[in-house]
């Protein structure tokens, strides 16, 4: 029979699964839309960057007050109070306001920060010691997953457009928000987690909300923390070349040739096949890793893969790439379809690499302050993608391959060392156990 919490695991993994095919397909194709509403509605002045940089804004602070609601009302209601403001911020495309648009992507940060520091507080409360790398892995594949089917959904809906009709973004529009509404119900289905067959797991100890943000506040700032945070710096680093910046990078480098603006929407396949390998891979084969070597292999071969893709980035795309269309060479003559497509997958890997351990990482070490350890996380993640999308408008690709290198390399060493001082701890723990 099924154990109660992998069910748990599934159903949170499905739902994220359909909540981010709905938001991460309208997030890649929003500034495209507003750019096609403002056409047929010149008044309309909103902007798909703006907006974005709003949403991260609200959820990097949002989330040192989301410990503070999940003491209030627990992950579940959090999750499902967060996965109601995706849907109306999708359903806010239907009328076109500024003010609308810009309110909605306020609310959808404050409630991004509620979704996912319950969905880390909820998962580690389904896991124990032995599951949290299994649970972590499918939860990830699975929520990569929605990379697969947005993408897809761009690609047969706007084939052959260079103007998206209002006839063609309501029918888009509509398919989001339902999708998104069919994960809304998949998450008010989790049940509460059980420690052994049906019986209830001893959840920690409810704190008043005040504490539960001085709580958050201490935690960032202890050595282990402080530490991981740079880890967590790399990863919003990361996510946002590789979600933002590398994709059009080659779609606006003229010489890989007439088919340059396809491999964008090919780009992200191939980085949610890495995505979901390494989801699947650490979720299988996690348990049995983490026991017998720890997490450190995995982050170290994570780190590994992205700075070989980023060496293979600076041969073969052009420094002014990530500007516009541009008819400059890089090293590789002419840039190859192929190492960009290997470079996608590689990226893709390495971030399942980096974000597998950083969940077991924080719903195992950090299991009593599950909520604040995983707001911390997503602040920090958070800040460091919205301050790489305004540098990455001003510097060029070579420098921001760059900062991703030097920042890869410490975040790398800060998770390591981190890890070794847990294994260090884990054979006296045991003993004083078996006292």
């Amino acid at each position: 029979m099924v154990e109660r919490n992998l069910v748990n695991v599934l159903l949170l993994g499905g739902g994220f699964m359909l909540i981010f095919t709905s938001f991460q397909t309208l997030g890649n194709i929003e500034q495209t839309i507003i750019d096609s509403i403002k056409k047929d509605l010149p008044s309309f002045t909103g902007d798909g960057y703006t907006s974005l940089a709003i949403i991260y804004a609200a959820l990097s602070l949002s989330n040192w007050v989301t410990p503070s609601v999940l003491s209030a009302i627990g992950p579940r209601l959090a999750m499902v109070i967060g996965a109601i403001t995706y849907c109306l911020f999708m359903a806010s495309f239907f009328v076109p306001h500024v003010a609308l648009l810009y309110g909605c992507s306020v609310v959808l940060g404050a409630g991004a920060a509620l979704i996912w520091t319950g969905q880390g507080m909820y998962l580690s409360q389904c896991s124990s010691g032995d599951t949290i790398s299994r649970n972590s892995g499918i939860f990830w594949a699975m929520l990569q997953m929605s990379m697969f089917f947005g993408n897809l959904l761009v690609f047969f809906t706007f084939q052959g457009k260079t103007h998206i009709d209002e006839t063609t973004r309501s029918i888009v529009f509509a398919v989001l928000i339902a999708v998104g509404i069919v994960g809304l119900v998949f998450l008010t289905c989790l049940r509460r987690p059980s420690a052994s067959g049906d019986a209830p797991v001893e959840l920690s100890h409810s704190v008043e909300p005040r504490q539960a943000f001085l709580n958050a506040i201490r935690l960032f700032q202890t050595p282990r923390m402080i530490l991981l945070s740079i880890t967590f710096v790399y990863t919003g680093l990361s996510l946002s070349f590789f979600s933002g910046v590398y994709g059009s990078s080659i779609g606006f480098t003229n010489a890989i040739g007439t088919s340059a603006k396809q491999y964008v929407g090919l780009n992200g396949v191939f980085i949610g096949v890495g995505e979901v390998l390494g989801g699947v891979a650490f979720g299988l084969l996690g348990t049995r890793t983490t026991t017998r070597w720890g997490r450190d292999p995995i982050v170290i071969a994570g780190g590994v893969l992205h700075m070989a893709a980023y060496f293979l980035i600076y041969l073969n795309l052009p420094n002014a790439a990530p500007f516009g269309n541009t008819d400059a060479l890089s090293y590789i003559q002419p840039p190859s379809a192929l190492v960009a497509m290997g470079c996608s997958f590689l990226l893709g890997l390495g971030d399942a690499c980096f974000n597998t351990q950083c969940y077991s990482m924080l719903g195992g070490v950090f299991k009593s302050q599950p909520a604040e350890a995983f707001s911390i996380f997503k602040f920090t993640q958070s800040v460091a993608a919205a301050a790489s999308f305004v540098y990455s408008s001003y510097c060029g690709l070579h420098v921001q391959l760059l900062i991703l290198v030097v920042l890869g390399i410490i975040g790398t060493i800060t998770f390591c060392v981190v890890e070794f001082a847990v294994k260090r701890e884990r054979p006296t723990l045991e003993r004083d156990y078996e006292k």
